[in-house]
Order: structure tokens, then C-alpha cells, then sequence
């Protein structure tokens, strides 16, 4: 058996690059160790390619998840809409931007028509057929509604109310962040890459609030005075004047501190200069408030654990260390000696990072093969 052990040992290497940009989250099953039989039009999901292509889906949907909310709150106007339709789609760069993204959506639904997967008896299914079927029934309804370019159908419609619904369907591309998600979970063992990105999700969230803070502002602004908005531009010295589209404060001025109240209200430390002060806006509050009690339960409290976990190592090597310096003293080793024990011990560690070598190993002595590659 050893010639076959040394073929699957080649194969583990040939594919271990493919598999660190891979966002599967298996780890080289026994079906990577043989190469199916495709046709030329159909793509294998672990292939270098497809990994490569994942992760450009991957920054698209994090665009998307930056952008869609953004430009569907604050670049959405009552004047935004009509130079919009005097200059053309294309005159805003976001509305470009949005049209290619939309592009390659449809195109990642393409792929994923003829991309192999793995069946329940861990076979790969390389037949068109089976691939379109198990693709409809499963992400496909979401990347389809996901990449429709609903912005571009109902473009110069010329109804307030179409132009709201379209940023409310644009948001449609959101659906596309819980199939990331389940990508990532590969990353769930790696300390430092969960902390990145519970980090990430709270600012993402804080980044969601903020632009449904300033819809909430918005819409009720032309019906009271005593909204955030008006409060901000009464601070800032820019009052708003209905006959003038310029007034008022700048959209960095609004995001910056819608994004502001946000993060200040998630983390119970709000100051008041920024203040809720109609029902809407108060009841508002009141469900961020909620939000960030339960992202301090579910974030936040696996902060302490997962920076421990990261420096459980540099905790076991002072351990260790302070064992062996009390073995010297116990011991009463004289001072070159003691000098080579804790040198020897240091050479040691940083070779094999206080795992036991031996033990490792004995277990695995009876499947593991040395082969010449």
C-alpha cells in the first residue's frame, strides 16, 4: 500500500493551495484525493478557480453590504432624483458601481449552474442535471432576486413612492450576507480571525442602525421640527430652507453623526448632544438599545475569552519556564548548567511550541507512511 499512500501524499500537496483560498469549510476529504471525470463546461467547486472567484463574491457582498444601505438612505432625495433623471443613470459613479456588481451576480449564478458539489454519500455529482437541480432548490431564489437590477428597471419612473421602493429592494442584496456567512465558518477555530470579525459584524451593524436612523429623520422631517435633523442643523448653524436643495447639513455632516448616536447607543455610553425626540425616533432607540444588549451577551462576552485563548500559549511557556527554574533552585544546579537547561528549554519550545512530539508521533505511527516525493 505504501506506492498509493505516496500518490495521495502528492495529491494532498497539489491541492493544498487551492485549499488555503478555498472558503469551504471541509478539509481535503477522500473525494479531493481523486479527480473526477467533468466535461470542459463543468467547474469543480474546489478548484483554484472557484476559490478565487468566491472570494471576489465575497468583497462584492461586503461592498454591498457597505454601500447598498448607504446609498439607499442617504443619496436617495427628493432633488437627488431629478438631476439624476436630467444627466442619466450613469452620471452617478454608485449607480455604475451597483450595475457591474449586479453583472457579476448574475454571472456567479452562471457559475454556480455548472459548478459540482458534494452529495449526501460524499460523492461529487458532476451531472449538469443533478448540479441545476440541487442549485434551484437551494441558493438560487435568493442570488436571483439578490442580482436583480431593480434600481435600472424602474429608473426614471418620476414617483416618490417607486424611488422608495427601489432602495427597499436594492437592500434585497443583503440576503446574499447569510450564505457568507456559512463560508465562514471555517475561520471559527482561528482566535484572531473571530475577533476580526465580530469586530466587523458590530461596526456593520452599527453602519445598518445609523442609515435607518437617518430614513427615520427623513421622512419625518417635513411634518415636525423638533426631529434630530432639525436639532443637528440648529447646532451647526445650517437651518433647512425648502425653497434651496442645498441647505441644510452636508450628508457627511448626517452620517457621521447618525453613525455616531448609533455606536454611542449600542454601547450604552450616549451623551445626549445627539437625542431621540419624536415617538419614532424614541421607540427607535429603544430597539438599538436591545440590539446592543444582546451583541454585548453574544460579541463582547467572547472578547476576554477568545484574546485568553490567543495568549494561552505565551501563559503555557511561563509555566513551563517557572517549572524549570524551580528545578534548578530545588536542585541547586550551578550556573553554567543552569544557563544551557533554560537555553536548551527556550530552543525547544520556539521548535515545537509545547507540543509533545513524541506522543504525536506514537499515535499516528501505525497510518502515517514516509514516502521520497
Amino acid at each position: 500500500n505504501k506506492p498509493s499512500v505516496c500518490k495521495n501524499h502528492v495529491r494532498i500537496i497539489l491541492h493544498f493551495h487551492a485549499q488555503v483560498l478555498s472558503l469551504e469549510s471541509d478539509v481535503l476529504p477522500e473525494y479531493k484525493l481523486q479527480v473526477p471525470e467533468t466535461t470542459w463546461w463543468i467547474l469543480l467547486h474546489y478548484s483554484p478557480f472557484k476559490a478565487f472567484w468566491d472570494w471576489i463574491i465575497l468583497l462584492l457582498v461586503l461592498y454591498t453590504a457597505v454601500f447598498t444601505p448607504y446609498s439607499a438612505a442617504f443619496l436617495l432625495d427628493e432633488h437627488g432624483d431629478l438631476r439624476q433623471r436630467s444627466c442619466g443613470y450613469t452620471c452617478n459613479p454608485l449607480n455604475v458601481a451597483d450595475l457591474m456588481v449586479d453583472v457579476l451576480f448574475i454571472v456567479d449564478i452562471v457559475i454556480n449552474l455548472r459548478t459540482t458539489y458534494v452529495d449526501q454519500n460524499d460523492e461529487v455529482v458532476t451531472q449538469p442535471s443533478r448540479i441545476a437541480k440541487h442549485y434551484i432548490k437551494g441558493w438560487f431564489p435568493i442570488d436571483l432576486f439578490a442580482a436583480i437590477p431593480f434600481d435600472l428597471l424602474i429608473f426614471r419612473s418620476g414617483s416618490d413612492e417607486m424611488a422608495t421602493l427601489t432602495s427597499l429592494l436594492k437592500t434585497a442584496r443583503l440576503l446574499r450576507l447569510v450564505r457568507v456567512a456559512r463560508k465562514l465558518d471555517r475561520y471559527s477555530e482561528y482566535g484572531a480571525a473571530v475577533l476580526f470579525l465580530l469586530m466587523c459584524t458590530f461596526v456593520l451593524i452599527a453602519h445598518w442602525l445609523a442609515c435607518i436612523w437617518y430614513a427615520i429623520g427623513f421622512v419625518e422631517r417635513p411634518y415636525t421640527e423638533t426631529g434630530w435633523l432639525d436639532n443637528l442643523a440648529e447646532q451647526l448653524g445650517k437651518a433647512y430652507n425648502d425653497s434651496d436643495s442645498s441647505s441644510g447639513p452636508s450628508v457627511k455632516d448626517k452620517y457621521v453623526t447618525a453613525l455616531y448616536f448609533t455606536l454611542s447607543s449600542l454601547t450604552s455610553v450616549g451623551f445626549g448632544n445627539v437625542s431621540p425626540n419624536t415617538n419614532s425616533e424614541k421607540i427607535f432607540s429603544i430597539c438599538v438599545m436591545v440590539i446592543g444588549s444582546l451583541m454585548y451577551a453574544s460579541i463582547f462576552g467572547n472578547v476576554s475569552a477568545i484574546i485568553q485563548r490567543l495568549y494561552s500559549g505565551t501563559t503555557r511557556y511561563h509555566t513551563q519556564m517557572l517549572r524549570v527554574k524551580e528545578f534548578i533552585r530545588f536542585h541547586q544546579i550551578p550556573g553554567g548548567l543552569r544557563q544551557r537547561l533554560e537555553e536548551y528549554f527556550q530552543h525547544a519550545w520556539s521548535y515545537t511550541n509545547g507540543i509533545d512530539m513524541n506522543a504525536v508521533s506514537k499515535s499516528n505511527s501505525d497510518n502515517i507512511y514516509l514516502c521520497d516525493i
